[in-house]
């Protein structure tokens, strides 16, 4: 009985055993009059056991997977595409633009929703009708219908991806962050260059189709994960526990209130901030130019999912499967540089504990130097590739 009902436990979204909460007669109000986290509590998700962080993390991690593979995985099988509707390749490469301006369009709508309903329904909602579009793009009847589709599903599936590294620093303070991101940022670029690879298999035996079918079965293994995701939104979590306090009837606790209660909770104070912070932060000069850059970066990533086949399949004729296995070494640079970002967290965690560091001595900036060196190997190694790309 004990194993089923912490199976059940898991499936209901509590990241702690029942029998460790414990209920005190006098709440842990903070400072300024808030309810709050009591030191080592167990609601807090950074307290939550390593294990089980990590699992979160990993989850949220292959949400991101899916919306990376999905958007650039027809670019393995625009031929076929083409032929069934009697379009252009460029025609068909409509299908990766229209999911990128999904992709752009949806942080927009669900990052403010986050701070609203919090981090855990957001995925549920958004990830289903990212699920129930795929359905659209696999079986569409036209063009049209699978252009419909592809916009949608780059909409629904950018709440993961925007919010995703949320979770991530909802879980882990900022020495350990490093690492979860570093396996974040592997994912969104492994995922763009895997999708194209199987895709481009599947060419040779199946038509277009399959590579939804396989967008499918991997959203639909995935939804299953993700419904062991619990809310770790300290703030809504807090609020949540300000109304169970007030529900409770604790004399003296009848009026209790979470910070984030006393601000203006209303969707439209929350999207008033959320759709100008943007453009304010945008005027700050590293920020821009740190926008800019990403802007690039990306720019030039998808931009390979077009120029690879014209490389590899019709100046050395290879076949579609085999012309995409070249993409497998941006997932190799995916791993090394997350290798190189997690040796990196390892020196300042030693250094930190040999007191030659402290903590909060931490800033931003200290990460600078991988960012240089990756700034000045990006560019060099695009060149390359053009170079060498007239040679066979």
């Amino acid at each position: 009985m004990v194993v089923i009902s912490r199976v059940l436990s898991l499936a209901a979204n509590k990241p702690y055993r029942t029998r460790d909460l414990q209920y005190e007669s006098a709440p842990y109000i903070n400072d300024d009059g808030y309810v709050d986290f009591a030191p080592g509590d167990i609601e807090n998700p950074r307290n939550w056991s390593m294990t089980r962080r990590s699992a979160i993390s990993i989850t949220s991690i292959l949400l991101v997977v899916n919306a990376t593979f999905a958007s650039s995985s027809p670019s393995g099988c625009f031929e076929s595409i083409s032929q069934e509707f009697g379009v252009s390749t460029e025609v068909a490469g409509l299908t990766i633009t229209l999911f990128l301006l999904g992709y752009c369009a949806g942080p927009l709508i669900f990052a403010p929703l986050s701070e609203f309903y919090g981090r855990r329904w957001i995925f549920y909602i958004s990830f289903a009708l990212y699920l129930a579009f795929n359905f659209l793009c696999a079986f569409a009847p036209n063009l049209g219908a699978l252009l419909v589709g592809r916009f949608l599903t780059g909409t629904f599936v950018s709440a993961p991806l925007s919010n995703s590294p949320g979770v991530l620093a909802d879980l882990w303070d900022p020495l350990q962050r490093a690492n979860a991101m570093a396996a974040f940022s592997a994912m969104v670029y492994v995922g763009p260059a895997l999708g194209p690879v199987i895709a481009g298999f599947l060419e040779l035996k199946e038509d277009w189709r399959w590579s939804f079918y396989v967008l499918l079965w991997l959203g639909g293994g995935t939804a299953v994960l993700m419904l062991t995701i619990p809310e770790t939104f300290a703030p809504i979590v807090l609020y949540n526990k300000a109304k169970r306090i007030r529900k409770a009837n604790i004399p003296g606790y009848e009026n209790v209130k979470a910070r984030v209660e006393d601000g203006d909770r209303t969707l439209i104070g929350i999207y008033k901030v959320a759709l100008t912070r943007p453009w304010v932060i945008l005027f700050d000069p590293i920020s821009f130019l740190c926008a800019v850059y990403m802007a690039v970066v990306y720019c030039l990533l998808y931009m390979l999912f077009s120029i690879y086949p014209i490389v590899f399949q019709q100046r050395r004729g290879w076949n579609s499967g085999v012309g995409e296995l070249p993409l497998t070494g941006t997932i190799v640079g995916a791993f090394l540089g997350g290798l190189v970002v997690l040796a990196d967290t390892q020196i300042r965690q030693r250094r930190i504990e040999r007191g030659e560091k402290k903590m909060e001595d931490t800033v931003p900036e200290d990460r600078l130097t991988l960012a240089m060196i990756g700034g000045i190997g990006f560019p060099a190694t695009m060149f390359w590739f053009a170079w060498s790309a007239e040679y066979k």
